[in-house]
């Protein structure tokens, strides 16, 4: 891919999903929208972007936009981190929530193995900790295989003790399926981070792992900004191991922080 068709592509992407393509990403952008070039039955990539040049194929564009987002994940993904969740976040939440249900989102759930990796947490908690998670993701693709609970053996081989994957997967097939006490705990939604949050809703726990560090730095601190009114008063964000958390949050390590709350301050809905 030249540079002219990279330098296109990073104008359209960055402005729906602000994902950043600066770098040796010709390959990978080449290689991601291959396969939606014969998804669409065009020819090849080159049949792609012209169509995309004339401007008038909204439903392309966003699908090229969700093509070139990065959905790699893997169950208990960063094992530091999640010892800190399992250790730290989730016990503490289970003290000052004891008579209802903890409220998590996970941002940028790609294909859900995040999402259910909590879940799973959540339930070998004693006594067991009620969770409800909203995860949400920009790609449509992504979100239906998330929802189906449907994973491969080569999936549920990465991270996944086989403990939990005898305890809270059945066998479909060729596949393992999430046994529905867990999916039923999870509402999975599609939501671009970087249009503005309007929900009044709040949060105890927020994870964006991994995502925020694709983005340019002035937006990277604008959707994180945006993530501070859904968060409860002393609630945890929970970053990738390598993003810097914002102001006015205790860094409990392992990506992992916590807001500070002053005696004076009254935090927005």
């Amino acid at each position: 891919m030249n540079p002219a068709d990279l330098d296109f592509l990073q104008t359209l992407v960055q402005g729906r999903c602000g994902l950043s393509l600066r770098g040796d990403k010709g390959y990978f952008a080449e290689s991601r929208l291959g396969g939606l070039a014969r998804r669409e039955g065009m020819a090849s990539v080159e049949a792609l972007l012209e169509q995309l040049r004339q401007g008038s194929d909204e439903r392309l564009a966003a699908a090229t936009a969700e093509a070139l987002a990065v959905t790699d994940t893997a169950f208990f993904r960063d094992g530091p981190t999640f010892g800190r969740l399992k250790t730290d976040v989730l016990p503490a939440l289970a003290g000052e929530a004891a008579e209802r249900v903890v409220q998590v989102w996970c941002a940028g759930c790609s294909t859900g193995q995040e999402a259910y990796s909590l879940a799973m947490m959540a339930e070998e908690q004693s006594p067991p900790l009620r969770l409800e998670i909203v995860a949400t993701d920009l790609s449509e693709r992504v979100l239906e295989k998330a929802h189906s609970g449907l994973y491969t053996q080569f999936e549920v081989q990465r991270g996944l003790p086989i403990r939990l994957l005898l305890k809270y997967f059945e066998k479909a097939g060729e596949m393992w399926a999430i046994t529905p006490r867990l999916r039923a705990a999870i509402r999975w939604r599609r939501l671009n981070l970087v249009e503005e949050r309007r929900s009044r809703r709040q949060f105890d726990l927020i994870l964006c792992r991994n995502v925020l560090s694709y983005f340019e730095p002035d937006l990277r601190e604008r959707v994180l900004a945006q993530f501070l009114p859904g968060l409860a008063p002393g609630g945890y964000l929970v970053l990738g191991p390598a993003e810097p958390g914002p102001q006015g949050f205790e860094a409990m390590g392992d990506g992992v922080f916590r807001q500070q709350v002053q005696a004076d301050r009254v935090v927005a809905a």
